[in-house]
Parts: structure tokens; C-alpha cells; sequence
């Protein structure tokens, strides 16, 4: 995901898929998938709005 958002597929204030979308794309466990949101949070590349889901951080 830090590749496809560096590369522009999903530019500053766009919205991630979904975690059921993530899981089916990368063929994955939950848990990755969540150790994987975690970790852009944590680099600053994403943020997670209320109601809304998780956008690229501007």
C-alpha cells in the first residue's frame, strides 16, 4: 500500500478500499492487513476519519 500511495494511485485525501477489499486483493489474513494500516498510520501517510474510513494524509 506505502508504494501504491507514493506512486500516486491513491493521492493525499483520497480513501483506501476497505479492509474486506484488502484482504481479497492481497490474498491475506485480517490481521495483516490491520498490522499493515497500523504501520502508515504510524508513518504518517494515512489517517483514519470517523464514519468516513481511511484517506492519505495530505
Amino acid at each position: 500500500m506505502a508504494e501504491r500511495i507514493a506512486s500516486g494511485e491513491f493521492p493525499p485525501g483520497s480513501k483506501l478500499p476497505s479492509r474486506r477489499e484488502l484482504i481479497e486483493h492481497y490474498e491475506v489474513a485480517e490481521p495483516v492487513i490491520d498490522r499493515a494500516m497500523q504501520v502508515l498510520r504510524i508513518k504518517g501517510m494515512t489517517e483514519t476519519l470517523p464514519g468516513v474510513g481511511v484517506i492519505v494524509a495530505e
